[in-house]
């Protein structure tokens, strides 16, 4: 069974121009040891779902009466979304569940140092004295690669650089050794050679603990690196998924295309960059029909506007969801 399987998600916020969808029937699987990227543009409801899966998001929020997320703990199977009180969520934030944030400089309290917020988390979360709690954070912080880890230990989050806050995040998140992680954006303040060992560290903890992780990113060369399997968000649906090298190699959907002929190119440097033509809409215009028929260079006219794309096998365990796929189906 897997540790982890969302079931048509749908996600939408109150707000005062009214309701808007952020998550629209959004299903996948997380099992034990996999690695599992979420690619898309800015907008695309990657972190919302995310943070779905530990209920953080505003008390704006509105689920579909369909939707599951389903967590398995100790043979014991937990629906997420029926847990209400803090005190009940307390399994699931920070323990089997951690998040490292986009933005490290606000998720840790200024006013108190980096070592007693690992700290007390680790008390929290696991059954640790208060020396062995210590002594496991100041290990972490050198994990992942902070120098002089035992003096980073007392300092506060000013005290670091950018990269350094980001890097004691990632210690943080992983000190309690949840059972999924979940990585946003997680290596965007580092430099290379710090990135590659933090990803060379979670696919070691992977490895070593089986923990799963849903990894957010905009960068299809590190998801190309540590994950198994990518899902590609655009306005809130997954409008492709797959083995992440087949997906990569032969991408099905208009979407996923775009986004990989944007990257620069090695062997061609001279040449402009082609990006995905027009804006990703506001969830207050959300289009009818398939949401990217307002950008998708292989639309089809009064069928992609009106009606939404099922989903089509193309490959092993790689799906898509696209008319032009279909009639490609249809015609073999």
């Amino acid at each position: 069974m897997s540790l982890l399987s969302v079931e048509n998600l749908y996600l939408q916020f109150d707000t005062d121009e009214g309701r808007i969808t952020a998550v629209d029937d959004v299903s996948f699987e997380l099992n034990a040891g996999e690695v599992l990227g979420l690619v898309g543009e800015s907008g695309s409801g990657k972190s919302v779902t995310a943070k779905s899966l530990m209920q953080l998001n505003p008390s704006n929020s509105v689920y579909g009466s369909g939707s599951k997320i389903n967590l398995e703990l100790e043979n014991n199977v937990m629906d997420v979304l029926s847990l209400k009180k803090a005190q009940e969520l307390v399994i699931v934030r920070g323990g089997a569940i951690s998040m490292i944030f986009q933005e490290p400089m606000a998720s840790f309290a200024p006013a108190i140092t980096i070592g007693n917020q690992m700290v007390e988390q680790l008390l929290i979360h696991t059954s640790l004295s208060k020396k062995e709690a210590a002594e496991l954070s100041v290990e972490m912080l050198e994990r992942v690669g902070i120098n002089e880890p035992g003096k980073r230990f007392f300092q506060y989050a000013f005290e670091l650089s950018g990269g350094m806050r980001q890097r004691a995040m990632i210690a943080m998140a992983l000190s309690t050794k949840p059972k999924i992680l979940i990585a946003d954006e997680p290596t965007t303040a580092l430099d290379v050679t710090i990135q590659a060992q933090v990803l060379e560290l979670m696919k070691d903890l992977v490895e070593e603990f089986g923990m799963a992780i849903l990894f957010i990113t905009h960068d299809l060369g590190v998801i190309a690196q540590v994950a198994d399997r990518v899902a590609v968000m655009y306005l809130g649906r997954i409008v492709e998924s797959g083995p992440v090298r087949e997906v990569l190699h032969a991408p099905a959907h208009p979407y996923t295309k775009g986004l990989l002929n944007a990257l620069p190119k090695l062997d061609a440097l001279d040449e402009p960059l082609t990006p995905v033509p027009g804006d990703i809409p506001s969830p207050l215009e959300r289009p009818n029909g398939c949401v990217f028929h307002t950008r998708c260079p292989e639309a089809i006219a009064d069928r992609c506007n009106v009606s939404i794309p099922k989903r089509v096998d193309v490959g092993h365990a790689h799906a898509a969801s696209c008319f032009a796929i279909e009639n490609v189906s249809e015609a073999a």
